[in-house]
């Protein structure tokens, strides 16, 4: 019996937008991983469930369905400017300067100390350390 494995770049190409498909976003980027795998496994075997894990950790956010309720209460009160910036607003996007970045209250319970924007009207949470976009808050 001949045992065939998919290319690498295929698998990828189907397991990311599966990935993305993940209806559960409680843990992030770890159900991301999981899920990716899972679904990469089932296209590509072991190849494909490293790629699809890789793949569904990069999916998933950084915060928890939690706390990204708690923190668009947080700035769904707060009534800051958007920043108009050319093209489209992706994670991992670093921010100008001009952008200004409000810090999230340490009592909305977050991990890490991230701070806000609203980006072409999207909020976006920042790393404040780089600027980075690491998630959008939807």
């Amino acid at each position: 019996m001949r045992h065939r494995l998919l290319d690498p770049a295929l698998v990828l190409a189907l397991a990311l937008p599966l990935a993305a498909c993940q209806t559960d976003t409680g843990t992030g980027a770890a159900a991301g991983a999981v899920g990716g795998a899972v679904v990469g496994a089932q296209v590509g075997g072991p190849a494909g469930a490293a790629v699809g894990g890789v793949a569904g950790a990069t999916v998933g956010g950084v915060l928890t369905a939690q706390e990204s309720q708690r923190v668009r209460t947080y700035v769904g009160s707060q009534r800051r400017p958007s920043v108009r910036l050319a093209g489209d607003v992706s994670v991992g996007q670093p921010l100008p300067t001009r952008a200004r970045l409000y810090p999230l209250p340490s009592s909305l319970g977050l991990q890490q100390p991230y701070s806000y924007t609203i980006v072409n009207e999207q909020t976006v949470l920042v790393d404040p350390r780089t600027r980075e976009i690491v998630e959008i808050i939807e």
